[in-house]
């Protein structure tokens, strides 16, 4: 590549038969890579001392014994609290991580839930369950006719805005939050800032959180927001579980201050399996897995090589994140 620079990539551990295959693949694929795979932390500890670029987890001993390290390629979309200590947050390197890789997948678990909740299938599928047949009258207000629903995404990224156009493709008006986003993408009604979720929750039929685990968004649906829900809209989270109080989504479900909750996300994973969201008749559960589909490692990799590429090119990185909002 003319104009390239070779530089050193590390492979953080703990490794596996993906990530070795992808270092293999990006050595052969990316020649100005020096890339080493780090079986172990000894082996990590002694090679991240020249290194320029990286991927995985990297620790606080790791960052200081790192001298030329400009580059980390997180592991995930969104990895875990704990990722982005102070002393990452502080350095001057740049992190990039995985978004977007989810948005067909997690945008169809989006629909499968309002589609359930549209239809009455949170009703209908216990009713299987207990071999009943029993009808809900046609005028019941059972079902939600979406031509008349709004829905609000709540953090329209890239899953939320392929979730706003499959909205709008069923004739849902949708409204979003967004904390980057200066224009609407397609689908979207009405785009504000995070500033005005507060006024928007009494239009919605359908809250939707898409948004990642912040210090921002941390626990920031509680009861007072639940309670300016209507009291027929649904909740659903497909973002990150730490954003949604469980004890005050179970308090306004036993309330009836919302009609319904859809959840792939929790506060605490596994839920326990006495936890009172297992056994309400209005609320249906997935096992974090609404990203799960083909495709995904491809995706990983092709992110890493191409940034790989413009690390050595002296280009823009793809997927540039926040450190201190961890996004």
């Amino acid at each position: 590549m003319s104009g390239a620079n070779s530089f050193k990539f590390v492979m953080l551990p703990p490794q596996s038969e993906t990530t070795r295959a992808w270092g293999k693949r990006l050595a052969d694929s990316v020649p100005e890579a020096r890339v080493v795979i780090a079986e172990d932390a000894d082996t990590a500890a002694r090679e991240i001392v020249d290194a320029e670029g990286a991927f995985g987890w990297l620790n606080p001993d790791l960052l200081g014994a790192a001298k030329k390290l400009r580059w980390l390629q997180a592991p995930q979309a969104a990895p875990a609290a704990g990722y982005y200590f102070p002393e990452l947050v502080a350095h001057p390197l740049t992190v990039t991580n995985f978004r977007e890789i989810f948005n067909d997948h997690i945008s169809a678990h989006i629909m499968a839930f309002v589609l359930a909740f549209a239809r009455g299938l949170h009703v209908f599928i216990p009713q299987q369950l207990r071999r009943e047949w029993k009808k809900s009258s046609q005028e019941s207000g059972d079902v939600v006719h979406l031509p008349e629903a709004t829905a609000l995404i709540v953090g329209v990224g890239g899953i939320g805005a392929e979730a706003a156009r499959l909205l709008a493709a069923f004739g849902v008006t949708v409204l979003a939050t967004d904390a980057r986003r200066t224009s609407a993408p397609e689908g979207v009604a009405e785009l504000h800032k995070p500033e005005a979720l507060d006024e928007l929750l009494p239009r919605a039929d359908f809250v939707i959180l898409t948004v990642p685990h912040t210090p921002a968004t941390e626990g920031f649906f509680n009861a007072e927001r639940f309670g300016r829900m209507k009291k027929t809209a649904f909740f659903i989270n497909i973002g990150r579980g730490m954003t949604t109080r469980l004890d005050d989504l179970v308090g306004a479900l036993n309330a009836g201050t919302i009609a319904g909750a859809a959840l792939d996300v929790y506060e605490i994973e596994p839920l326990p399996s006495d936890h009172p969201l297992w056994t309400m008749p209005n609320v249906l559960l997935t096992p974090h897995m609404a990203g799960h589909g083909p495709y995904l490692n491809d995706r990983r990799y092709e992110i890493m090589e191409e940034n790989c590429r413009s690390f050595a090119a002296g280009r823009e990185l793809r997927n540039v994140v926040n450190k201190g909002s961890w996004f």
